[in-house]
Order: C-alpha cells, then structure tokens, then sequence
C-alpha cells in the first residue's frame, strides 16, 4: 500500500471519498437498470442499506444522507489524524482507512457485478426466465458474501501482518452480521404476518 496514505490526511480522505461518492453513483446506475428488466426482483427495496433506500427507491441524485454521512465521516478521520499527530499510533490510523477503504472496493466488485448482470438482461438472450429474490434470502446472500471477503482478508492479513489488511477484515465481517441480523429480522416480520388472529 503507498505510504503517501498512511503519511497523509488528504490523500486517505481523497481516496475514500472518492470510492464512497462512486459508490453511491454506481448504486444509482444499478438502480435505474434493476427498474429497466423484470427478470430479476428483489422483494422490497433494491437497496439494502435501510439508510439510503428511501434516496435509492426515489433516484434522488442528491441525497441529504449520503453528504451528511460523507462529511461526519471525514470530521472523524480528520480526528483521528489529529490523535495520530499528538500520540502516534500508525497501526490505528492503518486500522481505519482499511475498515473504509477496502470495505469499499469489496462494495465496488458487488456494483461491477450486478452492473454485468442487469446489462446482460438488457441487450442480451443469455438469461432467461424470471426469478424472485424474498427480502430475507437478499440478506442473507449479501452476509455470506462480507464473511466471504472477510475470510479473504484474514487469509492475507496472516501473510501480511498489515492492519489495513485486519481494519478491512473486521469491517467486512461486521458487515457481514450486520446483513445477517437484517435477514433474521426479515424473517422474524414475514413469519408475524403469516400468523393467523388465532395464533396471535
């Protein structure tokens, strides 16, 4: 990993932020792609992140949350830089820039991927058919694939002894439960309206 990341605030901050705006453009593109097909539906939002769905579901271009959450997110690294300068600690400023910086590249090969597939369904015969995705399996599908990156991680972090490595690692991993008690959640609200008023 260049050093000029871990010596420098600006260009960590530029990186990241970089990633997390094309993230969140990449989302938009994959959006309007997922309404142009109906071979492929997800039961509810095309987003999973319950905090950007309303922003996703609506298109908005703009998203009041997404600027909020990219300036509160710079305002702590731009502490934690501060911290660092004071009481040099370069395995914790390592730490996070790999918790937000390869947390999202594993984000961009999931937008490469379903930017791959929804294009497919559009200019090509190579899917057919048409298949139904329920809210839970999404989640679910989703958690398997952050332990698998997570896995993937520590696998090279054990050759590498690199906290960068270790801070994707352990995002990955917390992205993973996190998906996971989504789809548990999921679960817990279809299984409560299947319930008949006698059950209840």
């Amino acid at each position: 990993m260049p050093s000029f990341l871990f010596d420098y605030f600006w260009p960590a901050a530029a990186v990241w932020s970089l990633l997390y705006i094309s993230d969140y453009a990449l989302t938009m593109i994959c959006a309007r792609l997922y309404r142009a097909q109906d071979t492929i539906v997800f039961e509810g939002s095309y987003e999973l992140n319950p905090l950007f769905q309303r922003d996703v579901d609506s298109l908005r271009v703009v998203s009041p949350r997404f600027v909020f959450t990219l300036l509160l997110i710079l305002g702590l690294l731009a502490f934690l830089w501060r911290l660092n300068e004071q009481s040099p600690a370069p395995e914790l400023w390592q730490f996070v820039l790999g918790c937000l910086i390869i947390v999202q590249l594993a984000v961009h090969m999931r937008h490469v991927r379903n930017l791959f597939l929804f294009r497919s369904i559009k200019n090509t015969d190579l899917i057919r058919g048409r298949i139904a995705y329920a809210r839970t399996l999404a989640f679910r599908i989703s958690s398997v694939e952050w332990f698998a990156f997570s896995g993937l991680f520590l696998i090279l972090f054990a050759f590498t002894q690199s906290w960068f490595i270790l801070g994707g690692a352990t995002a990955c991993f917390f992205r993973g439960a996190n998906r996971r008690r989504l789809a548990r959640r999921s679960t817990t609200k279809v299984a409560g309206a299947t319930q008949s008023p006698e059950e209840t």
